[in-house]
């Protein structure tokens, strides 16, 4: 299959470690800032393919993950309304409260329906007029154009029992905010899939503000070993800079049609992560001029910031700040496993516990 075979040939991922390692002269710490790269890396193993020289960290990359307490608790809280139809992402549903889950909120009676985009939450909206049908609007550049679409969509057809609670978030106040806290990286595996949509330019504040090393990755083992191999060389030459090794998908500008639809309907604001904490523009909110498509606005929600993000010992956030490995928690693969999730990393695909649980469990 093009684009796939020649990326997991299993020649080129030997010759490329080959090279990795006759270049790794120092001591190297890389962080993947992606849950698809993190996802990746476990199921290739390619941490067994690296030299010891370099580590590679997971960061705040799973939009599921870094969603907050107070943020599940206002879907929680919405969801006990009975003319009210919540729609999400299957994995936010399972994602803990404080008190609840949306999952649990569902097995108790309340109508929560999983969707696989903004667009299927307006379509149940236009088929069940009587109800106000709300989708919770989480992930970074990569699901924010669709979920703007859905409410030019909505204004268009003239459907006003659609809304969005709008959790969007955009990266590069994140990785800042890494830096900034004093997490030790000189290289950053970038986002393929927010790359395509900001395009690269997005991320040359990384070696011209931080003097630290950037490549655009894709998510095939030949992908990120190339990327790995780039920052090596990045760092040894002295060069630093924002490659892409993405080109297929990935170019400067990114899409600028679908920029344009997020510039329509969003505005940056203040947005709480989790482990991370209120990060100065790093949300998306829905602009004042489409307030009636707005469910913070419509339903009057109080936002209660700063909630206890994790149960217990649970290391969630520090796992997302690159501070502690998942296998660095007491629970993890005990208490804590992707059927019985205690936190938000183990809950999605893409969280970091989750992909050490399927892939790296002993590693």
């Amino acid at each position: 299959m093009k684009f796939v075979d020649e990326f997991r040939s299993e020649k080129h991922i030997r010759l490329l470690a080959e090279k990795i390692r006759a270049e790794a002269v120092g001591r190297y710490t890389f962080m993947e800032v992606c849950g698809g790269h993190t996802a990746a890396i476990h199921r290739f193993g390619i941490p067994s393919l690296l030299p010891d020289s370099i580590t590679l960290l997971s960061g705040p990359g799973c939009p599921v993950c870094v969603t907050p307490v107070s943020f599940i608790d206002m879907a929680i809280d919405l969801s006990k309304s009975k003319d009210i139809i919540i729609t999400s992402f299957g994995d936010l549903i399972r994602v803990p409260g404080s008190l609840s889950s949306l999952e649990t909120e569902k097995m108790r009676g309340a109508d929560i329906r999983i969707v696989f985009s903004a667009l299927d939450a307006l379509e149940i909206a236009s088929r069940n007029p009587e109800k106000r049908v709300v989708f919770i609007g989480i992930g970074f550049e990569t699901t924010a154009p669709g979920t703007a679409a859905s409410i030019l969509e909505a204004r268009k057809r003239n459907i006003y029992n659609f809304s969005v609670l709008c959790a969007h978030k955009i990266m590069p106040p994140a990785l800042e905010a890494i830096i900034n806290d004093g997490t030790e990286v000189n290289g950053f595996i970038c986002p393929g899939h927010v790359a395509t949509i900001t395009g690269a330019n997005d991320f040359r504040f990384l070696p011209e503000k931080y003097n630290i090393a950037s490549v655009i990755s894709g998510f095939e083992p030949a992908d990120i070993l190339m990327s790995v191999y780039m920052l090596v060389r990045q760092i040894n030459n002295n060069n630093l800079t924002t490659e892409i090794e993405y080109t297929r998908a990935v170019t400067p500008e990114g899409n600028v049609k679908a920029r344009r639809i997020m510039n329509e309907v969003f505005e940056e604001t203040d947005a709480e992560w989790r482990g991370l904490g209120m990060i100065k523009n790093s949300g998306l909110g829905i602009k004042q001029e489409l307030a009636d498509y707005d469910a913070l606005k419509i339903f009057e929600i109080s936002y209660r910031q700063g909630l206890n993000e994790d149960n217990g010992s649970c290391l969630c956030g520090e796992v997302l700040r690159g501070r502690k490995k998942p296998t660095d928690c007491l629970m993890f693969s005990k208490v804590c496993t992707p059927e019985n999730p205690v936190g938000a990393c183990m809950v999605s695909s893409e969280g970091a516990c989750n992909a050490y649980y399927r892939y790296w469990r002993n590693g």
